[in-house]
């Protein structure tokens, strides 16, 4: 920093990092020319818009099959949760013990806890196959002893399955996410078993990944079990995840979850992202195809033409039409936005508030390629009032692209949708074509938490 400051600074790539990480802009739009690296607005107060389809860690946990969620926490942290459970119609699957402020001094928070959850089982009327106990910032406040309320616990409940999980968003900035953390604590009930030479797993995901990927095509061709916690039906099926011999991570946030797993149960580890590049497509599949003995490697040439076809198609039915997209779409935004420039599509705007790590490449194109594309804030309280009434046709790609954007033609989806490698990009476009011929009920689509799960709203 002094280096910097004083104009000493002997590493002039050096120098342009730090002015990069030191530049983000006070205000909520900007072009990507100025956009640094890989933040590009100042953190401060943030605005909630009302786009809620991204999933969140009471959704999540209801994909372990017979699972019982208990909060341990106050009443405005619980009111989200709550609230999350009821419009899903899975109150029956969580509960909660509600701290009050004399909880805070009175030196007992661990009686509490225990306390607390224990009244909980008794009260159940069946038996759940894993309790997801979910702890907070104020346990971390108060030097909370888990390990002694777990052992308690398990002393008590010899016969219950508990997994520790947290609610802590203090932890958004700097470490694992709560995000991260549960779809790693998602697996922990997984035993060791003797694994089965013919099945995977796919880790992590929120939704199935489609039958049509080649990431699935291929290993069904050659006799490989799919397995993934979002079509088990069952906790004895859930269980069967731990005789697979590989695990592969295609969302990011998943990728220390399936890890850990990988690590503890002795398992193979892929990760396989969803790209918008060829050449890693490419290198995915042979990686996929290395791992599984008899599979075959498809002709990924008769793939590319077919990405490039349906590419061609969606240019020429949207011609010039302007299109926004957001970061909850797809793990990887620059790079679809990369994708749909050098493709002649009109990208007008992006919104999200940082850039992923894994997209620098893509990051360093769009400043030479695009400078002037809009980057835009979803979080600065600014938003609340950004223009949302536009005078001509917008194709948004994501629920807050929409939002923002003030649009009835958009694509209603979250975290990537279950897409994967060429099928993905082709899908993508069918969805984007479908939007543009039709029009959707914005202000009744996005509110709804959770996409995909079933809402009461």
């Amino acid at each position: 920093m002094l280096k910097m400051l004083h104009g000493k600074a002997k590493d002039e790539q050096w120098n342009n990092q730090i002015k990069e990480k030191l530049s983000p802009s006070l205000q909520e739009e900007i072009p990507f020319q100025d956009a640094a690296w890989p933040l590009p607005f100042v953190p401060g107060l943030e605005y909630n818009s009302p786009a809620h389809g991204t999933w969140n860690i009471v959704h999540m946990g209801m994909l372990l099959p017979g699972s019982h969620q208990i909060y341990v926490c106050g009443a405005n942290c619980n009111r989200g949760v709550i609230l999350t459970a009821s419009e899903m119609n899975a109150g029956d699957r969580f509960s909660f013990v509600e701290i009050k402020e004399e909880d805070l001094f009175n030196g007992q928070m661990e009686d509490l806890v225990i306390e607390g959850v224990s009244d909980i089982l008794h009260k159940l009327p069946k038996k759940p196959s894993v309790v997801l106990l979910f702890t907070v910032c104020v346990h971390h406040f108060m030097g909370c002893d888990l390990n002694y309320i777990y052992d308690t616990l398990r002393s008590r409940f010899p016969e219950q399955c508990f997994v520790d999980c947290y609610m802590d968003p203090i932890m958004q900035k700097e470490g694992l996410t709560p995000d991260q953390k549960l779809r790693n604590a998602l697996y922990k009930p997984l035993p060791m078993r003797e694994k089965n030479l013919k099945q995977i797993n796919i880790i992590g995901n929120d939704f199935p990944t489609r039958e049509e990927t080649e990431l699935k095509t291929i290993a069904k061709a050659a006799g490989y079990t799919v397995k993934d916690i979002t079509e088990c039906e069952g906790y004895e099926e859930y269980l069967s995840m731990s005789e697979s011999f590989l695990n592969i991570a295609c969302y990011p946030l998943a990728k220390y979850g399936a890890e850990q797993l990988s690590k503890r149960l002795g398992m193979k580890f892929l990760y396989l992202p969803f790209s918008f590049h060829y050449d890693e497509i490419n290198a995915q599949l042979k990686s996929l195809v290395k791992e599984m003995p008899g599979a075959v490697m498809p002709d990924t040439s008769l793939l590319r033409k077919r990405c490039e076809r349906i590419l061609q198609e969606t240019k020429e039915l949207v011609g010039d039409t302007k299109i926004t997209i957001d970061a909850t779409v797809v793990p990887r935004l620059l790079g679809l936005t990369r994708l749909l420039i050098s493709h002649g599509f009109s990208v007008e705007r992006i919104f999200t508030d940082a850039f992923s790590a894994e997209e620098k490449e893509d990051y360093l194109w769009l400043k030479e390629n695009a400078p002037n594309l809009k980057v835009c804030a979803t979080i600065h309280p600014n938003m609340r009032v950004y223009p949302r009434n536009p005078q001509e046709k917008i194709l948004a790609i994501g629920q807050k692209a929409a939002y923002f954007s003030g649009t009835e033609h958009f694509v209603n989806m979250v975290e990537g949708g279950g897409l994967h490698g060429y099928d993905g990009i082709c899908e993508l476009c069918q969805k984007i074509q479908q939007a543009y011929q039709t029009k959707k009920n914005t202000k009744d689509l996005v509110v709804r938490k959770g996409l995909g799960c079933e809402s009461c709203i």
